[in-house]
């Protein structure tokens, strides 16, 4: 008896859908999708790292390259041999950094990895959103459409409303819209170094 991933996260996310005022263009469907996932993987952030001691890290290293420029660049040779001492310290603790942001990356990506693969088998794969243009350009995506283009042969569609000189967006530009906007806020509000 086969596993059927499609069935079992579409059983939980198939109400928002059918919940949503236009199930054959669910726009709003998405937003929920993509505010869930912003608290899930924030809250795995908040969770798993430790941001006090990140931060100082980065701020170490911040520093560390500061004084190493400025060694390079006024040519003492005695400061420059004193921070190529300290070098393997300072790599150390930027792989440290790095685990650290891996953690919530590691425990997150499956469970979003099912989630997009039943939105790209779904009716939301035909989602279109209408953008102003400002936005359009702002969150760069003709360059976003350009590499999908490439990578989804044409799914995405760029087209060009006269009437409003709008463009559209797929459901994979509107997630991510939705997605970044939530997450800012959320990391704001949970006391991230790193929010708006």
């Amino acid at each position: 008896m086969a596993f059927d991933v499609h069935g079992v996260v579409g059983s939980v996310f198939s109400p928002l859908i059918s919940m949503d005022p236009n199930p054959h263009n669910p726009i709003l469907a998405i937003l929920m999708v993509s505010l869930l996932i912003s608290i899930i993987t924030t809250a795995a952030q908040k969770l798993l790292v430790d941001q006090d001691k990140m931060k100082s890290i980065q701020d170490e290293m911040k520093e560390f390259q500061n004084e190493m420029r400025e060694a390079q660049n006024s040519g003492d040779n005695k400061k420059l041999a004193e921070l190529q001492a300290k070098q393997a310290d300072v790599m150390k603790k930027q792989s440290e950094v790095m685990k650290m942001s891996f953690k919530p990356m590691i425990v997150t990506f499956i469970p979003i990895l099912l989630v997009f693969y039943w939105m790209g088998r779904s009716i939301i794969a035909k989602t279109v959103i209408e953008v102003p243009l400002a936005v359009y350009y702002v969150m760069l995506s003709p360059i976003f459409q350009a590499i999908g283009g490439i990578i989804y042969a044409g799914r995405f569609v760029v087209t060009c409303n006269p009437v409003f000189t709008a463009f559209h967006w797929g459901w994979l530009g509107w997630y991510i819209f939705c997605t970044f906007a939530f997450s800012q806020i959320f990391r704001k509000y949970l006391g991230f170094n790193d929010g708006f």
